[in-house]
């Protein structure tokens, strides 16, 4: 038997038991979700197996909170949500998940077998076929000795090769039927999970090659490249031969990588700025574990140069990625770990050789990039009170950032806010930095991702950054942290207006045209009452001169509420923050159609000029 069964002392063991004992068995200490009655004999099972259980107000923000949960910890997550209410409350987590490829494992329930296709309550719903599009695995458990065999199976899904979310839909009378020992099937649950693959031995020769004739090279890493194995063998890699380190927007940053590494530079957006300060751009590129697209300039040539340029070696364990956007050199299926732990060993051991001379490194382009880090911001000499008399978003966050506690989690929502906060969140040196908004564009995950962080990291202050949209998705999740007692600021930036879409429309269509569908809020809003009312401490700060000494309250304990706690920052929807005008890709040449956030495409004629 892999592992010995708890029995209940006052009941039969059921499929409920069961399934939670595989999930004990394999590590899983805590589970996130939303009570339903088709899941009571597993939330039982949980209650005696010992995981903990961690209820939220909305099934969205419990399998968000599974994904964050499992980049803190570097394992899988688990939420669980009920027969069809809840799981289709589920899917935007689902859907994050997948598109940002986190290992989690969403458990669900469904109407008894017999009643399958007869309207049953929270039936209607095929749930595994829903959930195929956006899981890795997903399947309906229809015996319940099967659990264990079935709970490895999507674990290993979760975690093997590309990670990304699976799903186990265990019918309700399967969980409440008692348990047959002797028919139980184990499958794998008790073997180890399999070493993660490694580069072909070629591949590592013809980057080591490619590294050799470059003297700008540069490393972007993402989401794919933040393993322990990865950042230890970067920071030999980076550190011995002077290359320079960006990430990218998607990229869960923890502190060792920027504090040790002597050449990180920080997002890879800042590669675009290089023509800006007369520096060349990377003649080689080394991608790893990062997805090409719009976080990297898309096919602008902005980020990645373009191929007669520069080289591009990418390296990812999904190899349906490489060349999806743009044309590389040399593509690697590999765990990144293994890779560049691969690369540093054939440079040590030519290193070694006399015959062998070491890479050619442009010493002088290294420090111009190195200056990135260090250019003024333009809006510093800016008023600190922008046209409307709000405070100034720059302003107000620089004030913000340089008065929490450093080494805390940073997790960063919504549009313009997250991009004006991205840019000073250094000052803060944070332990991480989670930005919530991944290639679906979604808003309104951090409350989740604050959640799974703050039980993952109970040690760390997690900070929450929202737009006062974003924040109107999950405001009622301050209600969880509360309950929990958790270590959670919630910070509210306000400026009475879909900020993006706001500015986005004015760019289209000029400052001289007032209207502006469905992008207003409302400033009659308090979210620091709406915080209070929900258990946390709240306060409105509206004057850039007491962000210091009012945030330094909350943060340091010395408020009347204990707890969690709510900090509205009222700012000003102007200046547009350049990415936006980035984004919508505004022209003077009129045989241009703007297509916002996309590419530009030309008219069907053309204009005489």
């Amino acid at each position: 038997m892999p592992f010995p069964l708890t029995h209940p002392t006052t009941r039969a063991l059921t499929g409920g038991d069961l399934l939670a004992q595989s999930l004990a068995h394999l590590g899983v200490k805590d589970a996130f979700g939303l009570h339903g009655g088709h899941l009571d004999a597993f939330l039982m099972g949980c209650e005696n197996s010992g995981i903990k259980l961690i209820d939220t107000r909305h099934e969205t923000a419990a399998v968000q909170a599974a994904e964050s949960y499992a980049k803190i910890r570097q394992t899988i997550g688990v939420a669980f949500v009920t027969a069809n209410s809840g799981f289709s409350n589920g899917i935007p987590g689902l859907a994050t998940a997948h598109a940002d490829r986190s290992p989690i494992l969403v458990i669900t329930s469904s109407p008894p077998l017999r009643d399958a296709e007869n309207n049953s309550l929270q039936g209607i719903i095929d749930q595994v076929v829903v959930a195929r599009p956006l899981t890795k695995f997903a399947m309906r458990v229809t015996c319940p000795e099967d659990a264990p065999r079935l709970v490895s199976l999507a674990a290993r899904s979760a975690l093997a090769g590309t990670p990304g979310p699976v799903l186990l839909d265990f019918p309700i009378d399967v969980l409440f039927t008692p348990v047959h020992e002797r028919l139980i099937s184990w499958g794998s649950i008790s073997s180890p999970l399999s070493y993660a693959p490694g580069p072909h031995v070629e591949a590592v020769k013809e980057a080591v090659a490619l590294l050799k004739n470059a003297s700008r090279p540069a490393v972007i890493i993402g989401s794919g490249g933040q393993s322990i194995e990865a950042t230890k063998a970067l920071l030999t890699f980076s550190n011995t031969n002077h290359i320079p380190i960006f990430d990218t927007n998607k990229c869960t940053l923890s502190s060792t990588l920027p504090k040790e590494c002597h050449y990180y530079g920080g997002g890879a957006d800042r590669l675009a700025l290089l023509p800006h300060i007369k520096t060349d751009q990377p003649d080689l590129i080394l991608l790893l574990g990062a997805r090409t697209g719009m976080f990297l300039g898309g096919r602008s040539g902005a980020i990645i140069p373009p191929q007669k340029e520069c080289k591009l070696i990418h390296v990812d364990i999904d190899g349906g990625e490489i060349g999806r956007t743009v044309p590389v050199d040399l593509g690697v299926i590999s765990d990144v770990g293994q890779f560049v732990t691969a690369v540093n060993s054939q440079l040590a051991l030519q290193s070694a050789s006399s015959e062998e001379t070491g890479l050619n490194i442009d010493n002088d382009w290294v420090t111009a990039l190195a200056s990135l880090t260090a250019l003024p911001s333009p809006y510093e000499n800016d008023t600190k009170i922008g046209p409307s008399g709000r405070m100034h978003p720059y302003h107000a966050l620089k004030e913000f950032m340089t008065s929490i506690p450093k080494d805390a989690i940073l997790i960063l929502d919504g549009g313009e806010c997250a991009i004006w906060a991205a840019g000073l969140a250094h000052l803060s040196s944070p332990s991480a930095i989670f930005k919530s908004t991944g290639a679906l564009g979604f808003l309104g995950n951090g409350f989740g991702y604050a959640l799974g962080a703050a039980i993952a990291a109970p040690d760390k202050k997690v900070i929450n950054l929202q737009g006062d949209g974003s924040a109107g998705f999950h405001f009622m999740e301050l209600d969880t942290y509360a309950r929990l007692d958790l270590d959670v600021l919630t910070v509210v930036v306000n400026n009475f207006c879909w900020g993006m879409s706001s500015n986005g429309q004015e760019l289209v269509y000029g400052d001289a045209n007032p209207k502006r569908p469905v992008s207003k809020l409302s400033p009659l809003t308090r979210y620091g009452d709406v915080s209070r009312g929900l258990g946390n401490a709240g306060i409105k700060i509206t004057k850039v001169e007491d962000v210091k000494k009012e945030v330094r309250k909350i943060v340091d304990g010395t408020r009347t509420v204990p707890g969690p706690a709510c900090v509205e920052l009222v700012v000003d929807s102007k200046p547009i923050h350049p990415v936006t005008e980035a984004m919508v890709g505004r022209t003077e040449d009129e045989n241009l159609v703007v297509v916002p956030y996309y590419d530009n495409i030309p008219r069907a004629y053309y204009k005489d000029s």
